[in-house]
């Protein structure tokens, strides 16, 4: 036998070897780490990631979700309107509420202008949402509905 035959044997005897000692040692799921060498990840682009904030799956339309939860965090998106006369307004109004609920899910609900600002930070209390928008927030002191 040629010394390139020879050669061309003990590498493939190695990465044989190698892909045992994978497969036989490889932690929790050895298989599909294996399979994973040769499948290519699909990389998520910045409007495909939540930042941790999921929305639990609703089973009925018309049923709303009542969660205990915690405000964490607020945000808005407005678009001020200067116009030639002076005349100042406001367009395209959007208010979104960050809720931590017991379980540690996070939940991003829509809201009005109204409810955006009375639901106070760090105050638990019973969330009461249809799809991602606000219906109530329930807690201690006051009682906030969306209109």
């Amino acid at each position: 036998m040629s010394p390139e035959i020879r050669l061309l044997i003990m590498f493939g005897a190695v990465a044989v070897v190698v892909i045992v000692i994978i497969v036989t040692f490889g932690g929790d799921k050895p298989f599909q780490r294996f399979i994973s060498l040769f499948v290519e990840e699909e990389e998520f682009t910045e409007n495909q990631i939540n930042y941790g904030f999921s929305q639990p799956v609703q089973k009925r339309v018309s049923a709303p979700i009542v969660e205990m939860a915690t405000l964490v965090r607020k945000s808005d998106d407005r678009l001020r309107v200067i116009e030639s006369d002076g005349q100042v307004k406001i367009v395209d109004e959007y208010y979104e509420l960050w809720f931590v609920t017991r379980k540690g899910q996070n939940i991003r609900i829509e809201c009005s202008e109204e409810a955006y600002k009375k639901v106070p930070f760090d105050q638990q209390g019973s969330l009461t949402y249809r799809k991602n928008k606000l219906v109530k927030f329930k807690y201690y002191e006051d009682v906030v509905e969306d209109v």
